[in-house]
């Protein structure tokens, strides 16, 4: 009995530390939030279409050259036939974040292997892939701009993002770094498009589960916190493993479209996050 007692005051100890712990995580995380939508003001609210069978003013071809962009800007191709179609509606998508985050390999794996060698790279520090399909008796062409994310590439935000109607904001979810980073890349892309979706996607979700279960914990309350200073959309994806990447897309076109599709929101540590 003597021995017992000092390992119960132990234990109640150890629950009372912990508790105080996560209390103190709970107080620095809501003051996190509030930091960070006071950093950024108001999030601005996207403007949606109704998909209709025929192009129209929502349709985005590709934005003239401007001083900043340094020259005529790629054009995304596809066929002549598809030009001609009466069904066709052009949309143009942005993808930004820090170098090796892996947004060549995410854009890949939605595009498919098929098409690895047609996208176009006319300008150094963009890369452009198109990707067409059908989506309630319309063809959506999707033109996806990705800025590479070194230094000199950013110069090509402007050009990236004017006329988009979604901006996808890609870190690797192993380097908190490139999370942090976010909210540069953000405030950069408002000052082309205040009405474009945000999305924010985690890349390399099949090394972030390798990391400790705390660690996994502490970089997913970051994440979430950015995406709702951001009123963006928090998708954890991985391009090798193919999740979450056509839901992706498939999320946004039902947002542009008032289509009747839903994501299932998942908060669950060491699941593929999804939070909105």
């Amino acid at each position: 009995m003597t021995q017992f007692c000092p390992k119960m005051i132990k234990l109640n100890l150890r629950r009372r530390f912990q508790r105080r712990v996560l209390i103190l995580r709970r107080c620095i995380r809501g003051f996190w939030d509030r930091l960070l939508m006071c950093s950024l003001g108001k999030p601005m609210k996207s403007r949606y279409r109704v998909l209709t069978a025929t192009p129209s003013a929502s349709s985005h071809p590709p934005p003239r050259s401007d001083s900043s962009s340094g020259g005529t800007p790629p054009v995304c191709h596809h066929d002549n036939h598809d030009r001609k179609d009466s069904d066709l509606v052009q949309m143009k998508i942005s993808l930004l974040g820090d170098p090796q985050t892996g947004k060549t390999s995410f854009l890949m794996k939605y595009i498919g292997d098929e098409n690895e060698d047609e996208h176009d790279t006319q300008a150094k520090g963009l890369n452009l892939m198109d990707k067409t399909f059908f989506v309630s008796g319309a063809r959506i062409y999707y033109c996806i701009w990705e800025v590479d994310g070194a230094d000199k590439s950013q110069d090509h935000i402007p050009l990236a993002c004017k006329d988009s109607v979604a901006i996808l904001f890609m870190f690797d979810l192993t380097s908190r770094c490139t999370l942090n980073n976010i909210i540069s890349w953000y405030q950069e892309a408002r000052k082309w498009n205040q009405t474009a979706i945000p999305i924010l996607i985690g890349t390399k979700f099949d090394d972030f589960i390798e990391l400790p279960l705390d660690l996994q914990w502490t970089i997913a309350s970051q994440a979430r916190a950015y995406a709702k200073a951001i009123n963006a959309t928090l998708f954890f994806s991985s391009a090798a493993y193919n999740i979450n990447v056509s839901k992706i897309f498939k999320f946004i076109t039902a947002k542009l479209f008032d289509l009747p599709w839903t994501v299932e929101r998942n908060l669950t540590i060491g699941e593929p996050i999804i939070d909105f």
